[in-house]
């Protein structure tokens, strides 16, 4: 009964073409903003995870090991609470 009303609706019979999505141009035209804003993003990360690698391996406590080390950057952090300068690892 509201069964076969809704199978049978016009709407529901409407068919899609089997390449509904277009050829890959189209899709890239389609999201062109997107991906822009993808790319630059990526570009932009990689440049921050560069200098955040390289400047922030250097260091008083770098090339100390062990105990030397822990005590090295016990007596450093309580100047790098001061200088906003929080580090985690």
């Amino acid at each position: 009964m509201v069964l076969d009303s809704i199978v049978s609706s016009p709407i529901r019979r409407k068919t899609f073409p089997r390449d509904e999505m277009g050829s890959w141009s189209t899709l890239v035209q389609r999201h062109r903003y997107l991906l822009t804003a993808l790319t630059l993003l990526a570009f932009l990360c990689t440049i921050y995870l560069y200098f955040a690698v390289t400047l922030g391996a250097t260091g008083s406590c770098a090339g100390l090991k062990g105990a030397k080390r822990a005590t090295c950057e016990l007596q450093h952090a309580g100047s790098s609470l001061h200088s906003g300068k929080l580090k985690f690892f």
